[in-house]
């Protein structure tokens, strides 16, 4: 008889390992390399045979309960279509449409969902509620966004700087001569490299500027344990919550964390810059004063060349975006990988739900796996 396996839960990334977090990424460009070649047209080409790999069906005969209490675009987009690709079944469950809240407890709730799916996908407001949900839920509970912690949105950011690492190095070549020697080593290296293989990500320097809410959390208890530098901009009245600064501190990472309320002092030395919406989803009753205690933090060219951000920089967003957080230049520009973001939430929960919903497996050490095993 199988040992049972425990009921792994995703409240946030700083509840992962360094590796479990570099295992969920390198699984999220596997994911993403095996299954986009099924979703492109299939014209029938006789002369030419090419043999395409199913992704993990590790979600097949299983459902996924999307536990919604906030409305969604990519959240729910990317847990739907990920899902299915996996071979199982989402079971959408909004606010409207279940008894959470109204006349049942969370307690009742979790255990109810829990006996009749496989796992859940929780999209809540007070982080209370999903970490009850995880106490009494008997299987898996992934959180899809809380008013702390917002973890799938880090990862596919992750991935997306990842897959665009390219566009942070620089050749430190001091002539244009061709050094063919290094030229064919460079070509023999390349094929000796693993296809499938995560490219690589040296320290950058990420910079945040607006307000200090669950994006910005996760991303204080992840990048600096990744090597990157942080620095933060926020108006004063608008810092992270005890409960999550001292995650931040357990986790040694306040060392790696330049935190300041002068956006162009937060730019300095950019190779990315982040931003998050201003007036999140209850808020919008304050939205008149977080107008004028933002402005100034608006995202543009003028403010990352007059800061010092590098050259090259690039922009990224989780969306929805408002005009006033970034302007148009900028989020529609060259230097922007907002779309190329959004994109990867797919790709990213789906690597959750198959490592955490089904599989249940967190266990291996992801540099022992072959490709096929990832």
């Amino acid at each position: 008889m199988a040992a049972k396996l425990a009921t792994p839960h995703l409240m946030t990334l700083a509840d992962l390992s360094v590796p479990q977090i570099n295992r969920l990424l390198a699984h999220s460009h596997y994911c993403k390399q095996i299954t986009k070649p099924w979703l492109e047209p299939q014209v029938y080409k006789p002369t030419k045979r090419t043999q395409l790999r199913m992704p993990s069906q590790s979600l097949f005969n299983k459902t996924v309960a999307l536990l919604f209490s906030k409305r969604s675009t990519r959240t729910r987009l990317a847990s739907e279509t990920s899902i299915s690709l996996l071979g199982g079944n989402a079971l959408f469950l909004g606010r409207e449409d279940i008894q959470l809240g109204v006349n049942e407890t969370p307690r009742d709730t979790a255990r109810v969902i829990g006996g009749m799916t496989e796992g859940i996908f929780a999209r809540v407001g007070d982080h209370e509620e999903i970490e009850e949900l995880a106490k009494y839920s008997p299987v898996p509970v992934i959180n899809a966004l809380s008013s702390l912690w917002h973890p799938t949105q880090i990862l596919a950011d992750l991935l997306t700087l990842h897959e665009h690492s390219h566009l942070f190095t620089k050749s430190d070549a001091k002539d244009d001569t061709p050094d063919y020697k290094n030229m064919q080593t460079s070509i023999k290296s390349r094929k000796r490299e693993k296809p499938n293989s995560l490219p690589e990500l040296g320290p950058l320097t990420i910079s945040y500027v607006g307000d200090s809410a669950n994006v910005l959390h996760d991303m204080l208890v992840t990048y600096p344990r990744l090597g990157h530098s942080l620095r933060v901009a926020t108006p004063s009245k608008y810092r992270a919550p005890p409960e999550v600064w001292k995650r931040v501190e357990e986790l040694g990472c306040d060392k790696g964390i330049w935190w300041g309320e002068d956006p162009k002092e937060a730019v300095k030395g950019a190779d990315v810059v982040i931003t998050d919406t201003w007036i999140s989803m209850g808020q919008e009753a304050e939205k008149a004063q977080r107008l004028r205690d933002f402005q100034g933090y608006q995202v543009t060219e003028a403010l990352c060349r007059e800061g010092g951000a590098k050259p090259d920089w690039k922009f990224m967003h989780c969306l929805p975006r408002k005009q006033d957080e970034v302007d148009d230049e900028v989020f529609y520009g060259p230097r922007s990988l907002v779309f190329p973001e959004a994109d990867n939430r797919k790709w990213t929960t789906m690597a959750v739900f198959d490592l955490f919903i089904g599989r249940r497996d967190f266990s291996v050490d992801p540099s022992k796996l072959s490709t096929d095993q990832q």
